[in-house]
């Protein structure tokens, strides 16, 4: 993996290439995993690591058929919540992170999930990813969460670095425009899911090739290379 990273006039080419081809915000979309509150985005955000969108749906709704609030989740046993959210994988220590997080809401936020990403960090189980997600979802803020289709597009295109998605983000916050903060996740996120995918990446016709660093170092072979390198996990 190179450490060189488009300049930022490339930057600015990109997200706006992207704007064109790709959908922004919509005023549909209701928080992480499509839930309708702070809270429930929160939690459902939790329950997504490691785990498919579909697990995390079975999971999160099984969940939510038997509380709602941070109350609620705490009067429930630890046995109960694990077999609830057992489709998402990990309930064993989701379960104790959502204890954790729910004490913690109620002892010092007076049961209301906070906005910024610190005191959202500060929350048991919550990383930089969920409370971006949680920020820009559930609280509209102008901020680019960063998850493994994202963190894919910036290191292979040269767009942001990092080892892992916090990195990641905390590369593309210093280096993405003002003007993309309120939209890039959304044009980043269907480029990474419909284009510039893992496996079988669409090379050839996808529209910011020509500024792609990894493209631009393989012309000829650029769809076999980027394959080979995300089945190693360097993308």
């Amino acid at each position: 993996m190179t450490d060189a990273l488009l300049d930022a006039s490339e930057t600015e080419d990109l997200f706006r290439r992207l704007s064109t081809r790709f959908p922004g915000r919509s005023d549909r979309a209701k928080g992480a995993k499509r839930q309708p509150n702070p809270f429930r985005s929160v939690v459902s955000c939790m329950l997504s690591a490691q785990s498919l969108d579909r697990n995390t749906a079975r999971a999160t709704q099984a969940l939510f058929r038997l509380a709602r609030t941070p109350r609620t989740i705490l009067a429930l046993d630890d046995v109960v919540i694990a077999t609830a959210i057992r489709p998402c994988g990990l309930y064993n220590v989701k379960t104790r992170n959502l204890k954790k997080m729910c004490r913690a809401l109620l002892d010092e936020h007076d049961g209301k999930v906070p906005e910024t990403r610190e005191e959202l960090m500060s929350l048991p189980g919550v990383g930089r990813k969920c409370a971006d997600i949680v920020m820009s979802f559930a609280y509209g803020h102008d901020v680019i969460a960063v998850d493994t289709h994202i963190h894919r597009v910036c290191n292979r295109t040269g767009l942001a670095r990092g080892k892992t998605e916090a990195q990641t983000a905390r590369s593309l916050e210093d280096r993405a425009p003002d003007w993309s903060l309120r939209d890039g996740h959304f044009w980043l996120l269907n480029f990474g899911k419909t284009v510039c995918r893992s496996r079988s990446p669409g090379c050839g016709t996808c529209p910011v090739n020509d500024l792609c660093l990894f493209y631009r170092a393989h012309p000829s072979s650029g769809r076999a290379a980027v394959t080979g390198s995300s089945k190693s996990g360097t993308m």
